[in-house]
Order: structure tokens, then sequence, then C-alpha cells
């Protein structure tokens, strides 16, 4: 179900994240990596960016995505990236002067799948919730960084798509999963 990539092109993925980030700060025509044939196919992606506080705990920085996509996947990664960097509402703009303190990290989606809520299993299965017009997504990690169990993932995705918790279990609802393949600058 999840997505193979080789470290090799986990690399590429990496470095061709950072530059979309770098070029755009430095103001300069980016130069990207060479890509193959592995990255070029549709696959939904998250990057996540991280800042190391003085006490060297990770802090969230952004984190933009895509639940599916049309571009190839190095594409997909660059615009992420960029997004991440300079799109997410709830930071400002990373800087060239933080540059250097940031980590990326991405996640590449399977194709997500229906399923019942007994169906999930936290941090093997990331979830998306669909109801009434509101959505919420978290990503396969996200349930075991925040010491949740499944009702508690699913309760927290409810809150996370402007729901009343447990309104995953309401008739209406869709409740989907999927895998992803997580990787980081700082694995490398």
């Amino acid at each position: 179900m999840s997505v193979s990539l080789s470290n090799d092109d986990k690399s590429i993925l990496l470095a061709t994240a950072r530059e979309a980030i770098a070029a755009s700060i430095e103001d300069r025509d980016p130069r990207w990596p060479e890509c193959g044939p592995a990255l070029s196919g549709r696959y939904g992606a998250f990057v996540t960016l991280s800042k190391r506080s003085p006490a060297g705990r990770r802090l969230l920085r952004g984190c933009i995505g895509r639940m599916s996509s049309v571009d190839p996947l190095h594409q997909t990664v660059r615009s992420m990236a960029a997004a991440a960097a300079f799109d997410d509402p709830r930071f400002p703009p990373v800087t060239e002067r933080e540059l250097g303190n940031i980590d990326v990290e991405i996640s590449v989606l399977s194709p997500f799948e229906p399923c019942a809520p007994e169906d999930v299993s936290p941090g093997l299965h990331g979830v998306y919730l669909v109801r009434g017009g509101r959505s919420g997504v978290f990503l396969p990690q996200v349930a075991p960084e925040q010491g949740w169990d499944r009702q508690e993932l699913l309760e927290q995705l409810c809150v996370k798509a402007g729901l009343e918790p447990g309104s995953y279990l309401l008739p209406d609802a869709r409740l989907y999963r999927f895998t992803a393949t997580v990787f980081g600058e700082l694995e490398t």
C-alpha cells in the first residue's frame, strides 16, 4: 500500500524541497536535481518543516500538502515545499536567517481507501474525514507524536475538520485511510 522509493529517490526529493525554498529566499533560478522515472508518479505529498529550538526540541514551522496530485511527484514536492515555507497561514514566511535551522520532512501518500473506524491503525494509517462540506486530515505520524489511540485520533480529526467529536460515526460521514512513506533530512 505504501509508495516505494529508493534512498536515492528520497535524497533527490529532499534536495528538491530544500532548493525550492532556498531559490525563492535567495531570489534566484532554482537548480533542480535530476529526477528519474520513479519520481514521475502521481502521488499526494506533504512537506513538513521543523525548526530546532535552543533546547534542541523540534518545533513545527510549516506543513502543507496535497492529498492527491495530477503532477509528477517531484513537482508536487517542489510546490508543497515552497507553500510550507511561505504560505502556511499559521507562520510567517521562512527567512534566509533561519533557513539553516530548518529541517525538511516529506510524506508521500498512498491512494486513499474508504474504511470503518475500527480499520484505522494509529501510526500506520493517516486518516481523512469528509462530512457536510467539511474535511480534515492527519498524516500517519501525528497519532504517535501526540500519544493518541484510535478513538482520540478520530475525535481530534473531527475537531480539526470543524465537526463535533464523534461525527466520524454519523451515516453521512466518509472516513478514509492511507499510508505514507515518510522520510526527512534528519534521517539521511
